[in-house]
């Protein structure tokens, strides 16, 4: 029976109640306050809209016992206390215009919502002035007393969720909650390079970062380098570039250094860390014919604007934004990204290199503790005189049989001062061995070839336009009203990529051109997908993806072969034309197409080295 169907007989009519304060801010905590990592975030923020230069953070088991955040910025006095602890109250804004936003925080509800689900005790203490102290639990707020306390604020939250105890059956495990906490803390450094942070956890260091020095960009990446890893900013590229009032500055890795997750990709809007579709959407775009299926550029981006461009009044917990031009600030990150991959030319990332070496090494020996007896002198003189060039058998000792003559060839005249040096030898018909100043590189042909057509196919599509196929019946394709409209709104622009639409009225669409080189092309599906990626993140490169991918199977077609023997000029030819095309450093599928073994590496293989 359907207990919410209509009866018979008089109704009892809902009540509208007002709900009061203490169950205002539970409700407001379970918006705000996910998870401790969550109460880490927003008092870290208010820290650093203090003006903290340190910032300490120590949690006990997982942030669910304590969380405890000290800093030393501006700090409150003992009136402001109160106010800190009452909903909506907030020195951030006047409320005058919500758009004029420029802090981490502005609602006012992450200290009332704190004390409303744990125990909070607020200690603080302004320049010039008497500590003060605040304790609120479950809601109840106690009176202000006098406390002895540096300048600046300490924020103390003890049994989160203590008030509602369902909340604590969603939180995972003390490992797992420890490692959110340090992830919200790294994701808030990378962004303020001159302030220092530190975590503790159940009394151990855990994540710690000094305040840099020097000028912006040099702070900024050696933050990231600390955070990110050295590899990282080894293998990235400046991204510095600007439209439409919005600026974008960061690093971007090369495409062979990249993750099997999303897990290394940082965006940043006025400084605010954000997890949003249509930026990691960009992201994804800017590297979109340059990575391996399955594999995610590492990226750490930076969007400054005015804030009246942006809002970030979206979501409580502020991660998401809404530009009020989403299409430029998309399009600045993809055209960004493929301009510094672009003028990376022939780069690939030195973990290649790393790897190879590393695969060179020989296994361990079962008895390391075993040396083998050293040659005679004997032994050691015939050795080298057979590896003289003019060396005579008669000066070899009676015991070594006559070797082989061997031909010495002079090898061609190139310079090995050229970034992939000068070519040596072709071995297995595939690779060719690469000689420069300090080692050696070795190409994969056909790898590096297919790159070099690929990207000549496309440049020649950009400037001649992709060539199109009129249907002899146009196809109709029924859609809804507000489909049909969405699909159209962009029709110019899949006109410029061989997709040429018309309105057919009461929702569909009349398909009059199709790309040439799709001959096999599911016009519906296409559609459809496209629709679904404009629902989902505002744009769509789907159809761009499948030129590309009808492109890159042209090239793979039309590269040089894995078994064919090269020419020195062929091979040299081609390491020259691979540093002069944008994005040789990796195959159409996202490989490295060479790598390089550097002269210190080999000879450490080989026990030269020191």
């Amino acid at each position: 029976m359907n207990e919410n169907a209509p009866q018979d007989g008089p109704q009892t009519r809902p009540v509208i109640r007002q709900l009061d304060e203490t169950t205002a801010n539970r409700i407001a905590a379970g918006e705000v306050v996910e998870r401790p990592a969550s109460a880490v975030k927003e008092l870290v923020e208010n820290a650093l809209d203090a003006g903290a230069s340190r910032i300490d953070v120590a949690i006990e088991e997982g942030g669910k016992r304590l969380i405890r955040v000290t800093d030393d910025g501006c700090g409150m006095t003992g009136d402001d206390l109160p106010l800190a602890l009452s909903r909506h109250a907030t020195s951030k804004i006047d409320g005058t215009d919500l758009l004029a936003i420029r802090s981490f925080g502005f609602r006012g509800e992450a200290l009332p919502s704190l004390g409303a689900v744990g125990r909070l005790t607020i200690t603080s203490r302004v320049q010039g002035g008497d500590g003060a102290q605040i304790r609120v639990e479950g809601g109840r707020i106690a009176p202000v007393r006098p406390a002895g306390a540096n300048c600046g604020t300490v924020v103390e939250l003890r049994d989160l969720f203590f008030a509602t105890p369902a909340r604590l059956k969603f939180m995972r495990t003390d490992r797992a909650e420890t490692q959110a906490v340090a992830d919200v803390m790294r994701r808030l450094a990378m962004a303020e390079p001159y302030v220092g942070f530190r975590l503790t956890a159940d009394g151990r260091e855990i994540f710690r970062t000094d305040a840099e020095q020097g000028e912006l960009f040099g702070a900024l990446t050696m933050r990231l380098t600390r955070i990110m890893g050295p590899e990282f900013t080894e293998n990235a590229l400046s991204i510095d570039a600007e439209r439409d009032g919005i600026a974008l500055t960061g690093l971007a890795a090369l495409p062979t250094y990249s993750r099997g997750a999303a897990v290394a990709q940082h965006l940043y809007v006025n400084g605010r860390p954000v997890r949003d579709k249509m930026l990691t959407g960009a992201l994804r775009a800017g590297y979109m014919d340059v990575l391996a299926s399955g594999r995610y550029p590492a990226a750490v981006l930076f969007m400054n604007c005015d804030p009246q461009l942006v809002d970030v009044n979206v979501h409580p917990a502020k991660a998401e934004v809404r530009f009020r031009d989403s299409q430029s600030a998309r399009g600045l990150i993809v055209s960004a990204l493929r301009h510094a991959l672009a003028g990376a030319g022939h780069r690939a990332s030195s973990t290649v290199g790393d790897a190879t070496v590393a695969a060179f090494r020989p296994e361990p020996a079962a008895q390391p503790g075993w040396r083998p007896d050293p040659p005679s002198p004997s032994t050691l003189r015939a050795a080298l005189d057979l590896q003289a060039p003019t060396a005579s058998v008669e000066h070899a000792d009676p015991g070594f049989a006559e070797a082989p003559s061997a031909r010495y060839e002079e090898p061609p005249e190139q310079v090995t001062d050229a970034p992939l040096g000068a070519a040596r030898a072709q071995i297995h018909e595939n690779y060719i061995i690469a000689q420069t100043e300090d080692g050696m590189i070795v190409v994969d042909q056909h790898a590096a070839h297919e790159r070099l057509v690929y990207e000549r196919l496309k440049a020649q599509a950009a400037e001649h336009g992709i060539r199109t196929q009129a249907l002899l019946i146009p196809e109709v394709i029924e859609l809804s009203e507000g489909d049909a409209q969405r699909i159209m709104s962009i029709a110019d622009e899949l006109a410029e990529l061989g997709l040429v639409l018309e309105p057919f009225g009461n929702g569909a669409v009349a398909l009059r051109e199709q790309p040439a080189m799709l001959t096999r092309l599911d016009a519906k599906a296409l559609i459809r997908d496209i629709l679904d990626d404009l629902a989902d993140q505002g744009s769509s490169d789907r159809l761009r993806g499948r030129i590309d991918a009808v492109l890159s199977s042209m090239a793979c077609h039309g590269s040089v072969r894995s078994g064919r023997r090269m020419s020195a000029d062929e091979m040299n030819a081609l390491l020259r034309e691979m540093e002069r095309t944008p994005r040789s450093g990796q195959c159409n599928h996202g490989r490295p197409t060479w790598v390089k073994l550097r002269l210190t590496d080999i000879e450490r293989l080989f026990g030269r080295s020191g």
